[in-house]
């Protein structure tokens, strides 16, 4: 039941710091046996509603698929060239495609998987201690964080491993998923690599200009976990938003729920057994002056689950962060004239905190009022 005022009005911050102090997490409340869906997590109808397909049924959208086979054969070949415009294309249109026979093995993302439904599954008290909110610690449990006044939570848990700079204490990954964190990081930052050189050259670039900048040098694997919701109807698994970094990679399980959207429609994105989704970032939007699209996405809550899914977030090298980004100059140019001013991430982060519910993407706080080509 919701916490009321004297007056009626329903206290929000009361419910927010009452949910926090339990430490156990949205999981804790499907222990306790909860049927109802606290206030804290309903959300506005007129954020709930599911747009409609075209009225004559016949649209239907079906996410990239890039298939890095004959990629390892090296050297600028014609199957290089291909992966790259394949690439380019879905950056340009989508913001998010699906790739396959990427080199991560099976094995790992399946082990991966497991080890995070064990650590959210562990009993309450074997968790309580990493739960927290401060972004500085580098392994954290939490649920939802960040949000703005009456912004409503989502649906589920997280676990956060930050590898700044592709090192974290293996001493402070829990003991019950520690392996498998480090073993699916490794694979990440070598994935990492051979993404980087492909954005590059479809970006028009020499194939190490992104490793150059140092701009996707640190991961922050958050290790989600969406339990069997009482009432998806009034809630998110997670809300409408744009990623904040260069490159995300998620790896999602067999239940699914993810949707993009796509000529402002909401897509599925149904999952696919050793795949792994990439989208573009904001901070690659602009660096890429609007050239790749950074796109909104949400995750539905279910009634079935839970759902597991790991995304790794690739952001800057601890050398870089203090140094401002804009649109690279060899993108830019009379008749292309920058659309973004600089920043520096911690900028962009921080409005990212503010941008609340209504505004999912803080892009257009750094967007150049008007930018008119060169005749």
């Amino acid at each position: 039941m919701a916490t009321l005022s004297s007056n009626g009005h329903y206290q929000w911050a009361k419910e927010v710091k009452a949910f926090d102090e339990t430490k156990a997490g949205v999981k804790g409340l499907v222990d306790a046996g909860v049927v109802k869906l606290p206030k804290l997590f309903v959300h506005r109808p007129e954020t709930l509603n599911h747009p409609s397909p075209p009225c004559n049924g016949t649209v239907q959208f079906e996410l990239p698929t890039i298939d890095f086979t004959g990629l390892e054969s090296g050297g600028g070949g014609e199957r290089r060239r291909e992966i790259v415009d394949e690439i380019r294309k879905a950056s340009e249109e989508w913001g998010f495609f699906r790739i396959v026979n990427h080199g991560v093995p099976l094995r790992v993302m399946d082990a991966m998987l497991d080890g995070i439904r064990r650590f959210h599954e562990q009993p309450q008290e074997a968790k309580m201690h990493l739960y927290s909110s401060d972004s500085k610690r580098s392994v954290r449990f939490n649920s939802n964080v960040s949000l703005g006044d009456f912004d409503p939570a989502c649906w589920r848990d997280l676990l956060t491993c930050v590898f700044r700079d592709d090192t974290l204490d293996p001493q402070v990954i829990p003991l019950v998923c520690r392996k498998e964190v480090q073993e699916y990081a490794e694979c990440m930052m070598e994935l990492r690599e051979t993404m980087a050189e492909l954005l590059s050259e479809a970006l028009g670039l020499g194939r190490d200009y992104l490793s150059r900048m140092e701009c996707m040098k640190s991961e922050a694997l958050a290790c989600l976990y969406y339990p069997v919701c009482p009432e998806p109807e009034l809630t998110f698994g997670t809300a409408k938003h744009s990623d904040t970094t260069f490159l995300t990679l998620l790896m999602q399980d067999s239940i699914g729920g993810l949707q993009i959207v796509h000529q402002n429609q909401w897509v599925d994105v149904p999952p696919v057994r050793g795949a792994l989704i990439a989208n573009i970032g904001d901070l690659m939007q602009i660096i890429s002056n609007d050239k790749f699209k950074s796109v909104e996405h949400r995750v539905l809550a279910q009634a079935v689950g839970p759902r597991i899914s790991v995304a790794c977030f690739f952001t800057t090298s601890s050398r870089v962060s203090s140094q401002p980004f804009a649109p690279i100059k060899e993108i830019v140019s009379d008749k292309n004239p920058a659309v973004y001013r600089d920043f520096l991430c911690a900028e962009y982060y921080e409005a990212n905190k503010k941008k609340g519910e209504h505004n999912p993407s803080a892009l257009p706080h750094f967007r150049i009022k008007e930018v008119v080509p060169s005749s």
